[in-house]
C-alpha cells in the first residue's frame, strides 16, 4: 500500500470518528486525535518521498 493510499484511509478513519464525536461521543475525540497525527506522520513521510523522488530526477538529468 502506497503512502498515498495510507493516508486516504486515515483520513477516512478520522472523518468516521470525528462525525462520532460530532454527535456527541466524547470518548470518539481520542481516536479522531489518534488518526490526525497518523496523518501528519504518514504526509511527513509522503514528502520525504517526494523530496527524495525529485532530487533522483534532477540528479540523472544532470547525468545525461
Amino acid at each position: 500500500m502506497t503512502t498515498y493510499e495510507l493516508i486516504k484511509e486515515q483520513l477516512e478513519a478520522f472523518a468516521a470518528e470525528d462525525e462520532k464525536f460530532n454527535n456527541g461521543k466524547s470518548s470518539a475525540s481520542t481516536n479522531a486525535r489518534k488518526r490526525l497525527q497518523d496523518i501528519i506522520v504518514l504526509a511527513k513521510a509522503r514528502r520525504n518521498e517526494i523530496t527524495a523522488e525529485k532530487n533522483a530526477r534532477k540528479q540523472a538529468k544532470a547525468s545525461a
